[in-house]
């Protein structure tokens, strides 16, 4: 993540709460206006995971008016 990354962002995805808690730290001052949402799925699976795209899709349908569609 990065400074450019978070000034082009609407709103910004974590997976859990303390990830949010340090983009809000890190990037306070360019945050303004900006939504840091938190999916509550915790940072313990392996890149790519079956399960982990799985709860990603079900949690950002959510946001995207995707109905949590697999």
């Amino acid at each position: 993540m990065s400074v450019d990354l978070v000034e082009w962002a609407d709103q910004i995805f974590v997976m859990e709460k303390a990830h949010k808690n340090k983009v809000q730290k890190k990037f306070r001052s360019h945050l303004k206006g900006k939504r840091v949402v938190s999916l509550e799925i915790p940072d313990e699976y392996e890149y790519m995971d079956p399960d982990l795209i799985s709860l990603l899709r079900k949690q950002l349908g959510r946001f995207f008016g995707l109905g949590g569609v697999s």
